[in-house]
């Protein structure tokens, strides 16, 4: 489903500021929020496979666009954390690519995005990856998927995972995610966690071990990078 022409079309759209979101560079004239190079660079990525490793108990099989770096890591940081919510689209778009690889042939298909607390989502002027899995359900319908979206879980409070180790990610996803009372049954068809970024898993596989306990168990986990473990010499 990969359509180069509608991804170039996606992000360069994105008139303004001058600033490339793939790469930080100021160029002269520059009109389009992402720049020729950046967009070769995202249009080059192909959706694989990946696990940390150790892999967490509970962690389904999980499917990346790509490694975190380069204009793939500045695109999303660009999008989350400086307000750049027009790169929504393009990246909804990428993400729906690695649902196709993750899920194979076109069949049913719900979307359960992770939710954000409620304090990471006013820091961020609104629910990120909510608007990533919009734009994701929209190119995976156009591309002829059946798609739902559910929201069967909500997230408590808990630390930053930035200033978490490996240990302390486990313990704060562990009690970070509750069903919602009333939650629908099971669909047919395949269940796919959305996340943005994968880094211990930890996250994803508390995500799926309270999914599985109410009935919905997932299929497999999209995301859009994937940290790589880097290994001393």
């Amino acid at each position: 489903m990969r359509d180069l022409g509608g991804l170039w079309a996606d992000l360069t759209d994105l008139v303004l500021p001058v600033e490339c979101a793939g790469c930080r560079e100021r160029r002269p004239g520059l009109r389009h929020g992402v720049c020729p190079g950046c967009v070769a660079a995202l249009g080059a990525l192909r959706p694989r496979a990946v696990r940390p490793t150790p892999a967490p108990p509970g962690l389904p099989p999980c499917v990346a666009l790509g490694p975190y770096g380069g204009p793939l890591r500045e695109a999303l940081l660009a999008y989350k954390d400086h307000g750049r919510h027009g790169l929504a689209r393009p990246l909804g778009a990428l993400l729906a690519e690695v649902v196709a690889a993750g899920v194979g042939e076109v069949r049913p298909v719900t979307l359960v995005p992770v939710p954000d607390t409620a304090a990471a989502a006013r820091a961020r002027f609104g629910d990120h990856l909510g608007r990533l899995t919009r734009h994701c359900a929209d190119r995976l319908r156009r591309a002829g998927w059946p798609v739902r979206v559910r929201r069967p879980l909500r997230a408590l409070p808990r630390p930053d995972s930035v200033t978490l180790d490996s240990a302390g990610r486990a313990a704060a996803a562990e009690s970070a995610f509750r069903v919602r009372p009333r939650s629908p049954s099971a669909p047919g068809g395949a269940v796919v966690v959305l996340d943005d970024i994968l880094t211990t898993g930890a996250t994803l596989a508390a995500v799926g071990r309270v999914l599985g306990a109410s009935g919905l168990s997932p299929t497999v986990a999209a995301v859009l990078a994937a940290t790589e473990k880097r290994h001393r010499p």
